[in-house]
Parts: structure tokens; sequence; C-alpha cells
């Protein structure tokens, strides 16, 4: 295994492979996650493919042009396997894991997207937990799933965007225990696609982002993926990346108003796995 620090991209609306996009401005960028408004995309700290040597540092690009990165500001600790999701204005960002002094953790922390700058304090998560499924709508983040201290559970959160609070418990997994899930979302339906359980699996699941509920049976994925790599827009929801246990280059899609198998959309110009993916129509901008 290696670090890249390539960024990537590709149109959702059709299908094919990733073009070159620039770079982030560390390698120290893998187990990072991503959230964005209509014109950037943000990158929360992430560690070398190991999980040592994390970061606090957020990266940002503007989506509409190519470039390498610029730093945004900082989280309040290096960390990694975070959870985020965003509105057009606030990205938030929870829980994580700290490699010093080794634990996983409970904080949500924001930041206003137009600006830059460092995150501030908004509440806590119900469990303290890595891993995590990040989706929602313009109003709701929801977070799925992670490793807790130390089971894998299969808790599901949502915060208000635009207040700071604790989250509340929005339901469960359909699986007992997952983590390292893909998430994504349309503005209505959240969708958590792979992850470990505590084996790689090929399940995708479904949950109605404005009411609290367990989440339901999508279908599967063309492949079992632990760490997808995950984004969408308001129709189609792509996972990137993953190993199987062999680190894989293949991407695929859904059409997230729908339940079915993925199909297959092209490959990454890397065989890879714990990226963040994010666009710029994604469900918490429409």
């Amino acid at each position: 295994p290696s670090n890249t620090n390539h960024i990537a991209y590709i149109n959702i609306q059709s299908q094919g492979n990733t073009e070159d996009f620039g770079d982030l401005t560390s390698a120290n960028k893998v187990w990072t996650s991503a959230f964005g408004s209509s014109t950037r995309a943000i990158w929360p700290g992430g560690a070398l493919y190991n999980g040592t040597s994390p970061v606090d540092i957020i990266d940002f690009v503007t989506i509409a042009t190519t470039s390498n990165a610029t730093d945004f500001g900082d989280l309040s600790a290096a960390k990694t396997n975070v959870g985020s999701h965003s509105s057009q204005t606030r990205g938030v960002i929870a829980g994580g894991y700290l490699t010093s002094p080794g634990s996983n953790i409970n904080v949500i922390e924001f930041v206003t997207i137009a600006t830059t700058g460092n995150v501030s304090d908004f509440g806590d998560i119900t469990v303290a937990r890595r891993g995590i499924a990040g989706m929602g709508s313009p109003t709701r983040g929801v977070y799925a799933g992670g490793v807790g201290s130390p089971t894998i559970i299969n808790t599901i959160d949502f915060v208000t965007i635009a207040t700071t609070g604790n989250a509340t418990d929005f339901g469960d997994m359909t699986q007992a225990s997952r983590h390292d899930c893909g998430g994504c979302s349309s503005g209505t339906r959240g969708i958590i696609a792979g992850g470990r359980a505590p084996g790689n699996i090929n399940t995708i699941q479904f949950l109605t982002i404005a009411s609290a509920g367990n989440a339901s049976d999508f279908g599967d994925l063309t492949e079992t993926m632990a760490v997808p790599s995950s984004l969408s827009n308001s129709i189609r929801g792509v996972f990137s990346g993953s190993y199987t246990p062999a680190m894989i280059n293949t991407m695929s899609f859904i059409t997230i108003a729908t339940t079915g198998n993925s199909s297959d959309f092209g490959d990454n110009t890397d065989a890879n796995y714990a990226m963040g993916g994010t666009s710029d129509s994604h469900g918490g901008l429409s």
C-alpha cells in the first residue's frame, strides 16, 4: 500500500472513467471524508493508509475548476475516520478517531463553507465511534454505523444542520453491526453502501431522511466494498474504490429513488480506498 494525494472527478449524470483534478495539500489524507456546497469541495482530517500520522488540516477546492487544494483551516484535533455532511452553507463533521491517545470520539464540529477558518463546536453524537457514513438533506445531517469502544454498532444519529446541539437517535441499520460504509443521499433518501460487518459486505440500505426509523434493504453492490468513496447528485449515487481485500478502481452507481443492485459506472484512475467523495449537487443542496 501507498499514500496518494490525488483528486479525481467524474460527471455523475454520465458514465465513464475519472479524470485528474489536482492534488490535496498532503498525502496524509487517507481515511478522510468530504462535503461541500455547489461551489466548493472540502476534506477534513485524515491519516496515512495504516492510520498513523493523522492531520488536523482541512483542504478545499473550487469544484468548477481543476487545481490543487488549498488549506481551509484546522479541526480541533488531528483525527481520521470522521463522518460528514453539509448544506449549502454549513459542513458538519461527526465522530472519528484520535490516534493519540487512541480513542474514538463523539465530538461534532462545523465550518461555514463559503469562508475559511477553523472548526467550531456543534455538540456530540450519541455514541463515540469512527468509520461513520454521512448523508442528509439541506436541513438534516444523518450519521450511520461505526466502530465504538470497542464494539461495531448499527446506530443512526441525526442533527439539524442550521442549529447546534447534540445528535438524536434516528434508528438502526438492517444489520446488527456495520462500519466503514459509503454514505450519500438525495434530498429525501439516504444511502448506506458496503462496509464491514465485520467482514466486507456488498449490501446497500436506504432510509427516509425526513422521518426517523430503521434502514431498509435497497439491493447489492457489484462487489463487496469496505471504505468506498461515495458521492451523489439528486438522482444517482456513485461508489468508488475499496479493497476486497485487494484495492480496486471500479465504480458503480444506483438510482437513489428506486431500489435494486448497482451497475458499472467506470474506473477510477487509481486503485485505492478510504477516499472522501462529494459533489456540487448532493442531497444537502437539493
